[in-house]
């Protein structure tokens, strides 16, 4: 999507106008919420206006069919803070974050969502956090129960998901994929490119920060019930996550993933080698060598993808 598909609206906030010249720009994607996104906006509104900081609701209405986009139009001029930006054609959250992000005039960006599950009164402490601890790069707000649709699938798939993440990315991460997060515009730039359109766009993003050694920390939340309709699909977007956390170590650590795979395979090689020697007089079977032959491989592949990303200018 390109600057010809999408226009935003709405006044400009004190003294914002550009890059870094707000506290904190809140990001906002909208799709069909009509029915209770303006709640939203107060909540945030509220909440932003009691903390004294400078702020912007950038609101993003990625092509909704339903009124969204028209409740948002009338509410324009009851936020001086909000500005509006819909999009000509659907794109995704993913789509709408990244955009948001690179339009952003806020110092710190903040994710959320519209659809009443995140305490959004507390973005202000999730800002404040960031500003009282210089050395973190982005912090996350890890859900302390789950709520959503298909909870007996989720649960498991979610704490698999995360362990893996975990495992990859040598930490702990008590909520891989939460919606409610704040970090810093600027380390956030050079990853805004691997953000895929999906709801995945919130692992990449956590990734990316602690695969490049950017510091994340993690703030308690509660977590609602969501209002309206989920657009989550447990099976595609579950194996979207775990295709993502793959991709993003391999883009910024392949020899984690390939490495140990290549030697599990080389040392179970060389054994049946040795099982192949001794009970066929000095003679190996063809599926040892086939083995042993597939462990260099992908042992080469791993340090040349090593050599790799090490030589990018973006690490």
């Amino acid at each position: 999507m390109n600057a010809s598909q999408y226009t935003s609206f709405g006044a400009t906030p004190p003294g914002g106008g550009g890059e870094n010249t707000l506290d904190a720009t809140i990001v906002l994607p909208c799709y069909n919420e009509q029915e209770h996104v303006l709640d939203e906006i107060k909540r945030i509104s509220g909440a932003m206006d009691a903390s004294g900081m400078s702020y912007e609701l950038l609101v993003i209405d990625d092509k909704s069919t339903d009124d969204t986009l028209k409740v948002l139009e009338e509410a324009l001029p009851q936020f001086p803070n909000m500005r509006l930006m819909p999009f000509r054609r659907n794109g995704g959250s993913g789509t709408a974050r990244r955009i948001g992000t690179r339009e952003a005039y806020g110092r710190i960006v903040v994710w959320t969502d519209a659809d009443m599950t995140y305490p959004n009164e507390r973005i202000p402490e999730f800002i404040q956090y960031l500003h009282d601890n210089p050395d973190t790069d982005q912090v996350v707000g890890a859900r302390t129960s789950e709520q959503g649709t298909h909870k007996f699938l989720r649960v498991p798939a979610k704490f698999v998901i995360r362990k893996i993440a975990e495992l990859l990315a040598g930490t702990k991460i008590p909520d891989l994929n939460s919606g409610l997060r704040a970090f810093r515009r600027d380390v956030s730039l050079p990853y805004l490119r691997l953000l895929p359109p999906g709801f995945s766009c919130v692992t990449t993003i956590t990734m990316s920060f602690l695969s490049n050694q950017h510091p994340v920390d993690y703030l308690a939340i509660d977590y609602a019930k969501r209002a309206g309709v989920s657009k989550f699909h447990f099976v595609k977007d579950a194996y979207r996550y775990i295709l993502q956390v793959l991709r993003m170590v391999m883009y910024f650590n392949p020899i984690k993933v390939l490495m140990p795979l290549a030697l599990t395979m080389f040392v179970a090689g060389a054994a049946k080698g040795i099982v192949d020697v001794i009970r066929y007089d000095f003679r190996v079977t063809s599926n040892a060598m086939l083995v042993l032959v597939t462990s260099l491989i992908i042992g080469s592949m791993a340090l040349l993808a090593d050599l790799i990303v090490r030589s990018r200018d973006d690490r």
